[in-house]
Order: C-alpha cells, then sequence, then structure tokens
C-alpha cells in the first residue's frame, strides 16, 4: 500500500488540542482536510507528521511551537495610546483589527488589554508560542 510523500494530494481527519487537552481545532463532523504535501498550505510539523503514512494510518502526534504557529514575538505586541484610536471605536479585548504596515502589508491584530488610557494589542497568531498535540487519521492519497 502506498505511502504519503511529498507531491501527494492527501485527505486526512484530524483534532488539534492544546497541553490542557482543550480541542482548538478538529474535521470531526465535517469533510476531511485535503492538501498537497510539500506545498506549506499546512504547518510544517503536520506535514512531517503525515509522510509515510498509509490510508488508514492513525498516528498522535507532538508538534513544537517552531513547527506550528512560530514561538510568540514580543516585537509583535504594541502599546496604543486610547485617544490614537478612532473616537467611534471602544476597543475590547478579544477584538481583532487590520493595521496597516508602510510597506503595503497588513496584520490582523488581537486586543489583549485594555486600560483607561492604553490599548495592548497582539500581532501574534493566538496559537504561536504554544506546543500542539495533533491526532491524525490519512484517510486517502488522492492523487499521488
Amino acid at each position: 500500500m502506498a505511502q504519503a510523500k511529498d507531491g501527494d494530494t492527501i485527505k486526512v481527519h484530524y483534532t488539534g488540542k492544546l497541553d490542557d487537552g482543550s480541542v482548538f481545532d478538529t474535521s470531526e463532523g465535517r469533510d476531511p482536510l485535503e492538501f498537497k504535501l510539500g506545498e506549506n498550505q499546512i504547518i510544517s510539523g503536520f506535514e512531517k507528521a503525515v509522510i509515510g503514512m498509509k490510508p488508514g494510518d492513525k498516528s498522535t502526534v507532538k508538534i513544537p511551537a517552531e513547527e506550528a504557529f512560530g514561538l510568540h514575538r514580543e516585537e509583535m505586541v504594541i502599546e496604543m495610546k486610547k485617544e490614537d484610536f478612532p473616537s467611534d471605536v471602544d476597543p475590547k479585548v478579544g477584538q481583532k483589527f487590520n493595521l496597516h504596515h508602510s510597506d503595503d502589508q497588513t496584520v490582523v491584530v488581537t486586543v489583549t488589554e485594555v486600560t483607561e488610557n492604553t490599548v495592548t494589542l497582539d500581532g501574534n497568531h493566538p496559537l504561536a508560542g504554544k506546543e500542539l498535540t495533533f491526532d491524525i487519521e490519512l484517510v486517502e492519497i488522492v492523487k499521488a
């Protein structure tokens, strides 16, 4: 039976968990996730875990932050004066905003703290800095 390798289009079912066991994403109840190996469509640690699996194989893997969504970078956290927000915006923890850089790049930031005078924004991915555990089942190699 064929093993998954770079260049293959595959379908997997998965459940992603944090260290405390809480589920942050799953394909349960949905169609399997389909992607092509070797094209950086998913986090590198997940892709590495699937290489060599055969249809029907199941695996549980721990993926370090460096091979998931990266380390948490302090330079991606900024504190702004509340007065610098438009007057019609009342920032709340958990809200997301698009920040535009001078190089025409847009970064999605999340409000992580609001005080009387300041708002803290974090441009890191919400799972940055976290080790992730995935239960993976290779459902099918669609195209080798």
